[in-house]
C-alpha cells in the first residue's frame, strides 16, 4: 500500500547490500558503481543527480573539531557535542554523517555508550555528531523535554535548534573529508519527536532520518506538515500497540502529568509519509518504551543494522525510491517490513530492562 512499493520496478536498483552489477540506473541517470560498495552511499552521485543544500558557516566560526566533547557558539548559546571519527581513516576516504539526539533522560555519552558509536563508526565507516540538549520546556509547566517538538514551543526556539545542526554540520564538512548526499538523523524518544521535525526543517540537507519511538501529532507534539520535493526514506520504529493489537507494552510515556503515546504519533508520522510519497521501514517490538531489543549481525555493533539504512540511502535517490524496495537485508530485526502495517511485530520475552525515562 506504500508508494515506494510501486516504484520498484521504475528503477534498476540493486541490492545494495551485496551490490554486483557495474552500473545501474535510477531515473535514466547513470549510477557508475565500477567497484562494488559495500553501501549505495559509497557510489559515485548519477550525473545531473540532485545535490544537498550546503548549510552556512556559523556566524561564531568553528571549533577546532577533535573525537570526543566539542563547544560551539551557536546563536549566541554555548553548545556541546560528541564528535566521532573513525579511529583509521584512510586516505581518499569520505565519510557519512549521522546526528545522533539523546532521550528526556539521556545525554550525548549515554547515547555514546548504549549506541555502541565508535565501534560502529570503525566498522560502517561514518562520522556520528551526538548533541547534548540546550533544554526545551512545555508551556505552561516546568516538564522538560530537553528537545523542542511541542506545540508551545516558538519558531524562534525551533529555528535555534535547527541553526545548531547547521551550524555542527557546517563545522565538520569544513575540516573532514563528507559524503554530502549521505547526512542522516536519528533519534531516540525526545530526541526522536525532534528528528522529526527536523527532518521537515532540514530535507535540503537531509538523506534519511530514523525516528526511533517519535512521531507527530500525537497530544502535545507539532505536526506533520511535509518535507517539500526533495522525501527522505525513513525507519518508524516504536514499542509496540499493546494489547490487544499485540502482545507485550504499548509504547507509551507519561512525564509530569503529561503522557505521550508513541504508538500514536509514530502511526501519524507514517500517515503523513504514506501521503507525500516517502520510502519507509516500519519497525514495531513488543516491549515498550525500551531501548529496541535490537540482536546485531555477528561481529557488528548492535545498531548496525539500523546504521546501514542511512548508509544505504543518499540524497539522489529518486523520491520514493529505495535499494530495499524489494525486500530487506538480514541485518534489520525480524520485526521490521516496508510501509505501514506490513512488518510482522516481535513478540515473545527478552526485552531490555525498563528504565524510568521522566529522570532529567
Amino acid at each position: 500500500m506504500i508508494a515506494a512499493c510501486s516504484h520498484a520496478g521504475s528503477a534498476e536498483l540493486p541490492d545494495a547490500h551485496a551490490v554486483d552489477a557495474r552500473h545501474f540506473t535510477v531515473d535514466s541517470r547513470t549510477v557508475d558503481v565500477s567497484v562494488a560498495p559495500k553501501f549505495l552511499c559509497q557510489a559515485a552521485r548519477p550525473a545531473g543527480a540532485p545535490q544537498p543544500v550546503p548549510p552556512p558557516m556559523p556566524m561564531g566560526g568553528c571549533p577546532v573539531l577533535a573525537s570526543g566533547v566539542n563547544h560551539i557558539t551557536s546563536t549566541g548559546h554555548d553548545r556541546n557535542f560528541i564528535f566521532v571519527v573513525p579511529a583509521d581513516p584512510q586516505p581518499g576516504e569520505t565519510f557519512p554523517v549521522l546526528f545522533m539526539w539523546h532521550w528526556i533522560g539521556g545525554s550525548a555519552n549515554g547515547f555514546f555508550q548504549k549506541g555502541e558509536v565508535q565501534d560502529a563508526a570503525d566498522q560502517q565507516r561514518f562520522i556520528a555528531v551526538i548533541p547534548n540538549a540546550e533544554g526545551a520546556t512545555v508551556f505552561p509547566t516546568s516538564f522538560n523535554t530537553k528537545w523542542p517538538f511541542d506545540i508551545t514551543q516558538t519558531p524562534d526556539r525551533m529555528t535555534e535548534e535547527f541553526t545548531f545542526f547547521d551550524d555542527m554540520l557546517a563545522c565538520v564538512e569544513q575540516q573532514f573529508p563528507v559524503n554530502q548526499d549521505c547526512v542522516s538523523t536519528v533519534g531516540v524518544s525526545a530526541g526522536a519527536l525532534f528528528t522529526d521535525q527536523l527532518a521537515q526543517a532540514r530535507s535540503n540537507r537531509l538523506s534519511s532520518f530514523l525516528s526511533l519511538s517519535g512521531g507527530v501529532n500525537d497530544n502535545i507534539i507539532k505536526p506533520w506538515t511535509g518535507t517539500g520535493t526533495h522525501k527522505l526514506p525513513a525507519v518508524v520504529l516504536w514499542g509496540g500497540d499493546g494489547p490487544p493489537t499485540m502482545d507485550g507494552n504499548k509504547d507509551i510515556l507519561g512525564c509530569a502529568g503529561i503522557g505521550m503515546d508513541f504508538s500514536v504519533a509514530s502511526r501519524d508520522l507514517e500517515a503523513g509519509l504514506v501521503h507525500d510519497g516517502h520510502f519507509f521501514i516500519e519497525c514495531r517490538h513488543n516491549c515498550g518504551h525500551v531501548e529496541p531489543p535490537l540482536v546485531p549481525p555477528p561481529g557488528e555493533s548492535k545498531y548496525a543494522g539500523l546504521w546501514e539504512f542511512a548508509l544505504n540511502h543518499p540524497f539522489w535517490l529518486a523520491p520514493g525510491q529505495s535499494p530495499w524496495a524489494s525486500g530487506l537485508p538480514a541485518s534489520m530485526p525480524s520485526w521490521c517490513g516496508i510501509g505501514a502495517d506490513n512488518d510482522t511485530p516481535r513478540s515473545g520475552s527478552g526485552c531490555p530492562a525498563a528504565e524510568n525515562p521522566c529522570v532529567n
